[in-house]
């Protein structure tokens, strides 16, 4: 029970920190947009990562350090474009615009979004499969059950912000409040993006 105990308290401790994929969560939770596949498809997306490292492949990832590259520039574009867009959106929102009135973006597109938030995430690979899989090591068999309780942390994290955002959702009526949102998160965006490239 220590092993799945300290796999949950690290693996939450990592997803904790407010960043591009979790901004994203956040603010679908609030316009209730397609919420229960995001926050699976992200939970899901962790736990795949966390089998891979605890599973060894952090060492494939140690000896072929490009990989880590071009998922760098790869999320580097990323965020740049849905940061500004996140600018754009807020310039062309007028006040009158309730956000129930925005067009929701198809399942499709939806999924497709939520895989490039944590799939192209270079931080995701650092802290899921290379950190999460080391710490793991030195469970030694009980190395899988670390693994479960890091799973369950993503789980427990991203189903309890998707849908815990909806009692932000009375602030949110107004079109002002959704214009600073969108902001903050073409803040985040772009100064994550800078973070990636070391800037």
């Amino acid at each position: 029970m220590n092993a799945f105990i300290s796999g949950f308290s690290l693996g939450f401790s990592l997803i904790l920190a407010i960043g591009a994929q979790n901004a994203f969560v956040l603010k679908q939770g609030i316009k209730k947009e397609h919420v229960f596949v995001i926050c699976f498809v992200c939970a899901l997306s962790d736990a795949i990562l966390i089998f891979a490292g605890v599973s060894g492949f952090g060492y494939l990832v140690e000896q072929f350090p490009s990989l880590q590259n071009i998922a760098k520039f790869g999320g580097f574009a990323f965020l740049v474009v849905y940061g500004l867009k996140s600018f754009y959106t807020a310039w062309r929102m007028s006040h009158e615009l309730k956000p129930q009135e925005l067009p929701t973006p198809t399942l499709t597109k939806t999924i497709l979004l939520t895989l490039a938030f944590t799939w192209l995430n270079p931080h995701v690979y650092l802290d899921t499969v290379i950190l999460l899989g080391s710490v793991s090591t030195k469970f030694g068999d009980l190395a899988p059950l670390f693994g479960f309780g890091a799973m369950t942390s993503s789980f427990v994290f991203f189903f309890s912000l998707g849908y815990g955002a909806r009692i932000l959702t009375p602030i949110f009526d107004k079109a002002i409040a959704w214009k600073i949102l969108e902001v903050l998160i073409g803040v985040i965006m772009l100064s994550l993006a800078l973070m990636l490239l070391g800037l």
